[in-house]
């Protein structure tokens, strides 16, 4: 059956994470919305966009998972690129419009001694061409406007945990990276470029890891448009088996229903010992199940939920 002709059924396809291996050529959302159809599920959403001209995991979180995006989206990245020297566009990668060429081109001594610069933790310009939001309007768009391109979001604080070349012919270089959420590849090659002093650009890009998610648990997205509901549900990461390294504390019967009507929850109210809270932590009903997330309450030793999953 194919993906148009099939129903919205909300309530018979699992809730969970599809991971999805993003082909180059269409955007996010474009994914979100073929798997929309192909899944027959209303609520489905990304977890971190992927430029048209990238490829790899984009994870889709699906049913009550939509309300975990924005907690999904905060884990680490990794990604293998390829970075031509000797130009700049205006994108930052190679399908933008040239703007600079430069006959010059690094030493593989150079490159590394470039590449040491752009490790730990520093402040990063995004692409003016990307989604950031700049008064109230998407940084793309006020890039296309006559003389506006010059016009770019402000820089915000990235983190490098791993940067490394893979390989270098003279021309280019394929880096792999893990990088912290926030942090732009096309700007990486731009500035790449402008600290050897000769133009760099994106040229490839694809994503092998995102938080949890790698290409292990990815479906290619013909794949999902080829597959019944029947076997892509069987590749949903089960909602309850989302944020692993989240620490969380079993409620206690009838605690579930406190925390639905915003009521704290206290030592007295799950099973064992809460232990020292300081960040976000998954609740778990008496059966094991995934209730929320809860975050350090108003009371000290008390959760407070941050997101109650219905």
């Amino acid at each position: 059956m194919s993906g148009k002709n099939r129903k919205i059924d909300p309530v018979s396809f699992p809730d969970g994470v599809l991971v999805v291996d993003k082909p180059i050529g269409p955007t996010s959302h474009d994914v979100v919305t073929l798997a929309r159809r192909a899944l027959g599920v209303s609520r489905i959403g990304h977890t971190g966009t992927l430029d048209p001209m990238a490829g790899g995991v984009l994870p889709l979180v699906v049913g009550r998972a939509t309300r975990l995006a924005q907690y999904l989206t905060a884990g680490l990245k990794d990604y293998e690129a390829t970075v031509a020297f000797g130009r700049t566009t205006d994108t930052y990668d190679a399908v933008g419009n040239v703007l600079t060429t430069s006959s010059d081109r690094p030493t593989r001594a150079q490159l590394d001694a470039a590449i040491a610069a752009f490790q730990g933790t520093f402040e990063q310009t995004p692409p003016a061409f990307s989604a950031k939001n700049i008064d109230g309007a998407r940084s793309y768009t006020l890039a296309r406007r006559p003389g506006m391109a010059t016009v770019l979001p402000k820089a915000v604080t990235v983190t490098v945990e791993r940067l490394e070349v893979l390989s270098f012919d003279g021309e280019s270089a394929r880096l792999s990276m893990r990088v912290g959420a926030g942090f732009y590849v096309r700007s990486l090659a731009h500035d790449l470029g402008t600290a050897l002093g000769m133009g760099a650009v994106l040229e490839t890009l694809r994503r092998t890891r995102s938080g949890d998610f790698d290409l292990r648990h990815a479906v290619p997205l013909a794949e999902v448009l080829q597959l019944s509901r029947e076997a892509l549900a069987d590749r949903v990461i089960p909602f309850d088996q989302l944020l692993p390294e989240v620490p969380s504390v079993v409620l206690r019967e009838g605690i579930p229903e406190r925390v639905k009507n915003g009521l704290e929850v206290g030592p007295n109210d799950v099973s064992g010992a809460m232990g020292e809270i300081s960040g976000l932590v998954r609740l778990l009903g008496p059966d094991g199940r995934l209730v929320g997330l809860a975050k350090p309450g108003k009371t000290p030793g008390f959760l407070h939920a941050a997101v109650v999953l219905g």
